[in-house]
């Protein structure tokens, strides 16, 4: 059977307050069950005490005295709950018995029992109590008092039928007080999915209303809303990385094209085959670079735990990095100044750190003057290991560094033509640096230079 949510509430909690409701309906009747049988074994016993002091033992024969007035008394008066009395020997012989008894007469138990017991006299119910007679010391009869039991039989069986009539009608009505409730409470999960069902790709601006309470509700209302957050951000960035991309591959492809048309134009020289077939060489050199970190790019997205992370010297990785450069770095005469203190026994992983610092120094050799200072430290920090890369080159925009890590983004981009790049370069670094639980900081002074540290 397939319920709705707020019906699956309400029949839970039905059934969880069935059973408290059993389990105290069932104390209460046996409690007055257990009240009204001691009620009248108490009148029982009262009636059999009392009339054991009516009686004579003669002999093996016990009898009532004053018999007589007995039955004069039972003439006079109406008794609406009479009470019958019979004597019994040892043997279960009747030896005398209440006037009200007329033939008929009690039963008898074994010899030697002493209690109350349900029995029947005439097709109606009694309650029977049986007390053992004794005259030193032993036993010489028992008597036999026994009172109509119909009343509490008929409290008792009316008690039964006000509980059970009254524990399915609470039980009927909790449940739709129970459903009732629980829809109101929750209407804020209603709104939640009719939000759901508006959102879509191209619809990321719906938000779930949070309640006024702030509950386990309110708590998933708002992480909802903070994923839809995250997941407009990521479309966001999907698209603007997509456009970016296309333009960035569009460029060079478009320079290919153009070269190749003025190519076909004419026929042309040795010399100006040559001179644009590597210009074309150099321009599928720069896209081949481009595809190469967009797809590095990519796999730091998706998986960026899931490398090789040998370990490696410090000192050995930013010495192979700068070796990476070395045209570079000769072509603009540039000095690097190495400072390894304390950083001889650090260990780093391989990959991403050779990725950080092949980025890191490509911005600050590409943005440095000629004839230039690239300084390169390293030192410790508590228990971890710091390393600064500082230039004297153009330096980033106090607006700009925020923007730093968005894949393509340049800053001052128009002003520096004359520099090659893409813009993916410290979007790769910031990935790599997050893959490995490290810290990233960089602070520039427009003009003056960029100062860059690696903290792992």
């Amino acid at each position: 059977m397939s319920l709705s949510f707020k019906s699956r509430i309400a029949f839970h909690y039905m059934m969880a307050t069935a059973i408290i409701m059993a389990t105290v309906f069932g104390i209460i009747f046996f409690i007055m069950k257990g009240a009204v049988w001691r009620s009248l074994d108490s009148d029982l016993y009262h009636e059999a005490k009392k009339h054991m002091t009516e009686i004579e033992i003669i002999g093996d024969s016990i009898h009532f005295v004053n018999k007589a007035v007995w039955e004069e008394r039972e003439h006079r008066e109406v008794q609406v709950n009479p009470v019958f009395i019979q004597l019994i020997d040892n043997q279960g012989n009747l030896m005398d018995k209440s006037p009200n008894l007329k033939e008929n007469h009690l039963p008898f138990k074994t010899s030697g029992f002493e209690g109350y017991f349900n029995t029947t006299i005439n097709n109606r119910t009694i309650r029977q109590i049986q007390l053992p007679i004794y005259e030193n010391g032993k036993i010489m009869g028992y008597i036999l008092a026994a009172m109509s039991s119909e009343s509490a039989s008929s409290v008792i069986l009316k008690l039964k039928s006000v509980l059970i009539v009254s524990y399915f009608i609470v039980l009927i009505g909790l449940y739709f007080v129970s459903r009732f409730l629980a829809g109101r409470s929750i209407i804020p999960i209603q709104e939640m999915t009719n939000t759901i069902t508006r959102i879509t790709r191209n619809n990321l601006k719906e938000r779930v209303r949070l309640p006024q309470n702030q509950d386990e509700i309110y708590a998933l209302s708002s992480n909802f809303n903070a994923l839809i957050e995250r997941i407009e951000k990521a479309i966001e960035r999907e698209k603007q990385f997509t456009s970016d991309a296309s333009h960035e591959l569009r460029t060079p492809l478009a320079t290919l094209r153009g070269t190749l048309e003025v190519l076909i134009r004419k026929p042309r020289t040795q010399q100006e085959y040559e001179e644009k077939i590597r210009y074309s060489l150099k321009e599928i050199d720069r896209m081949t670079a481009l595809l190469e970190q967009l797809l590095l790019l990519a796999r730091l997205e998706t998986s960026p735990n899931k490398r090789n992370n040998t370990l490696g010297s410090l000192p050995t990785i930013i010495e192979e990095s700068i070796s990476h450069f070395k045209n570079q770095i000769t072509e603009k005469n540039l000095k690097i100044n190495l400072e390894f203190n304390q950083a001889d026994k650090a260990l780093v992983p391989c990959f991403y750190s050779g990725i950080i610092f092949d980025n890191i120094l490509s911005n600050s050799i590409k943005y440095s003057d000629n004839d230039g200072v690239i300084n390169i430290s390293t030192k410790l920090i508590g228990n971890r290991i710091a390393c600064t890369i500082k230039d004297e080159g153009i330096g980033i925009k106090q607006e700009d560094l925020t923007h730093i890590y968005n894949s393509f983004y340049r800053s001052d981009a128009l002003n520096h033509k004359h520099i090659h790049g893409n813009g993916l370069g410290l979007s790769i670094t910031k990935k790599c640096v997050d893959a490995i639980q490290a810290e990233l900081r960089i602070i520039s002074t427009y003009g003056q230079g960029t100062h860059v540290t690696v903290i792992f």
